[in-house]
């Protein structure tokens, strides 16, 4: 073997071993509500039951990417706060070296909310949107900040990354039927409160904020290009979320440039 020949070859393998050591170094804790554990986006896990926990989740794909030491995939569609601090932060621990969230929409009655505006009138619509960022502004800020604190308190050496909500429509977009531009400008809005209050609590614990907004542009419903979220789909409790593709060309690159 030439000297050349030797030098690239102890070079790759000395990159390898250092990719390998990197990843072997990290324990993953996935937490949080239906956008992290990969609602909307099919192939659920026979374990996880109700809180529909994807193998095309965000959380899933970095795992698979990336081999780390540990993985506990703990995010349950549904989750509230309350539901993250009692039944999530026990996967937390001190060798906990990585943990991605995303929580604070259902608090906020993102749900219920979707259902007025899809059902009901437009003023219905925009009382309850307007009831919901007042939340998000008004209540959620103390919430939030009681996660994060209990986090930080149970994984103290971990990087967190806490990852918001997209927009769910293009305005003046190439849909004919459905709701109107006026709902969809309002739920929008709400999206942009809601990830504006998050970014805000997530910035003042020290946390990294993944925005996912500008990922999902123009592929919103009735976006220019190929559709990363569910519409009104069946199962009912599956629409309004990311598809497989948007699990996996929207949240998963913007969580992948946080950690």
């Amino acid at each position: 073997m030439s000297l050349a020949a030797l030098a690239v070859l102890l070079t790759l393998t000395t990159l390898f071993t250092a990719t390998s050591a990197s990843a072997a170094g990290i324990n993953y804790v996935a937490l949080g509500d239906s956008y992290a554990s990969g609602l909307g986006a099919g192939s659920y896990t026979a374990d996880s039951g109700s809180c529909k926990r994807s193998t095309n989740a965000y959380p899933y794909l970095w795992k698979n990417a990336h081999a780390p030491s540990s993985f506990s995939f703990v995010a349950c569609s549904g989750a509230r706060t309350g539901d993250v601090l009692n039944n999530q932060l026990s996967a937390l621990n001190s060798g906990t070296t990585l943990v991605s969230i995303s929580v604070g929409g259902n608090d906020a009655g993102f749900a219920s909310t979707m259902q007025t505006c899809v059902l009901d009138s437009e003023s219905a619509c925009l009382n309850a949107v307007a009831t919901a960022k007042a939340y998000a502004t008004g209540t959620l800020p103390g919430q939030l900040d009681q996660v994060y604190a209990a986090i930080h308190a149970k994984a103290p050496n971990a990087r967190v990354v806490v990852l918001g909500y997209p927009h769910l429509y293009k305005i003046g977009g190439s849909c004919i039927f459905g709701i109107g531009d006026t709902k969809r400008a309002a739920i929008n809005g709400a999206a942009d409160t809601l990830d504006g209050v998050i970014a805000k609590r997530a910035a003042d614990a020290g946390f990294a904020f993944g925005d996912v907004r500008s990922a999902f542009t123009e592929h919103e419903i009735c976006g220019s290009q190929t559709t990363w979220l569910n519409s009104t789909t069946l199962p009912v409790e599956e629409s309004y979320h990311p598809k497989a593709v948007g699990q996996s060309g929207g949240y998963l690159p913007v969580f992948s440039a946080q950690v």
